[in-house]
């Protein structure tokens, strides 16, 4: 197993942004080129990639090499104690998000760590109040919840926010995957001491931060769940096809909820939905009207007015491609012409630079403080599902 971390920086004297980099089998190909930013929205300050830390060095060179980074290096404390390094970009597994990111605070560094922001509620509460302490010496803290910067998803909660859709009723919300099945080697994701959970921290954590950031509520009970493995050993890989580990993850979560506002939730994640490779989705259905959205069809959102005649109502799909009616498309191309999985991060990493020039970001960014939020909702889910009882937010941390 290999872990790797992104550390972006800020040098005063040129006002360029110095980025400390890392791999990792997915987020190398999404975090890697994000401050191409420089390119696409001319940030108030200028992005440059700096250093990617592995524990391998060699693999750190030939990783920096490859993706533009100035340097690859092994040691992380050197870097943490160089004052050219502003920005941390955490995207190890799970395990060692509070470690490398409290420290990173606590060496007076921005931290963008991914998701979920933790394994556990105990490791998100330290990284919160790291945050929290770093905060009041200017220090920012993000969290890699990307989908927010979707055109269609920030655009979903510009509709709420104005009333178009009214008072909430309804939301819906599935992440459907299908690569975990049985074939799917035996891998950190799969190991509860290093992931913390399974589908559900790494697909429920996403859709219960949409369902809070597109209504703007907040999650006051987990009403009743549903843990399931349906997996338990998987085949360790380089050791035949014989030698098999033990699966200590979901497979499955799925729960019920409500919100404040008394609007009824479902939540929905697995990574055996035969048929769908990356199916998140959510539907918010209000009294004024109805919003549906489908990352596998990212630049469509679907609207339903309900304050039309009934002979003229019926669902629209709008394309959020227009620059100036639709959030962060204004960097891309022209109308009608798609936007791709990665210009989210490229859209985040510009509300991140924004955000250290104390500039506003185009929608809010989530923090440690947010995504604690978000890891409390998980947290009430499994107590749900292992308790088979209704959790209030109230009996879980302290909101």
């Amino acid at each position: 197993m290999r872990w790797h971390t992104d550390l972006p920086d800020h040098d005063t004297k040129s006002e360029h942004l110095k980025a400390l980099g890392a791999l990792n089998p997915h987020p190398e190909r999404v975090h890697a080129p994000w401050f191409q930013t420089n390119g696409f929205f001319d940030p108030p300050r200028r992005a440059s990639m700096h250093t990617v830390v592995d524990v391998d060095a060699g693999e750190a060179r030939k990783f920096a090499a490859r993706w533009g980074w100035a340097r690859g290096t092994a040691d992380l404390e050197a870097v943490l104690a160089d004052d050219a390094v502003q920005l941390v970009d955490v995207v190890t597994p799970n395990h060692l998000h509070a470690e490398h990111s409290i420290a990173a605070l606590e060496a007076g560094r921005h931290v963008a760590c991914e998701k979920p922001l933790a394994r556990t509620l105990t490791e998100a509460r330290a990284m919160r109040d790291a945050a929290r302490r770093a905060r009041r010496k200017g220090i920012h803290s993000f969290v890699w919840f990307n989908y927010r910067r979707c055109p269609a998803v920030a655009f979903a909660r510009a509709l709420v926010e104005s009333g178009k859709v009214g008072r909430i009723y309804h939301v819906r919300a599935c992440y459907l995957q299908d690569w975990g099945g049985p074939d799917t080697p035996m891998s950190w994701r799969y190991d509860a001491k290093l992931a913390g959970s399974g589908a559900h921290g790494d697909l429920n954590a996403h859709i219960v931060d949409l369902a809070r950031f597109v209504t703007g509520e907040e999650i006051t009970e987990v009403a009743g769940a549903l843990e399931q493995r349906f997996v338990p050993r998987r085949r360790i890989p380089g050791r035949g096809r014989t030698t098999t580990g033990r699966s200590s993850v979901d497979d499955c979560v799925l729960f019920l909820a409500r919100f404040k506002s008394g609007a009824a939730a479902s939540f929905e994640a697995t990574r055996l939905a035969t048929g769908n490779l990356n199916r998140n989705r959510f539907e918010i259905n209000g009294e004024k009207g109805s919003l549906r959205f489908d990352f596998e069809r990212m630049n469509e959102l679907e609207w339903f007015d309900n304050t039309l005649p009934s002979a003229q109502r019926g669902w629209s799909t709008i394309t959020c491609t227009n620059a100036g009616d639709h959030p962060y498309a204004e960097a891309y191309w022209p109308p009608g012409h798609p936007i791709g999985y990665e210009n989210q991060f490229v859209s985040q990493a510009a509300d991140i630079i924004r955000a250290i020039a104390r500039r506003r970001p185009v929608v809010p960014l989530p923090d440690f403080e947010d995504a604690y939020q978000t890891q409390r909702v998980l947290e009430a889910a499994l107590a749900a599902a292992r308790g088979r009882t209704a959790v209030k937010l109230s009996e879980i941390g302290d909101g």
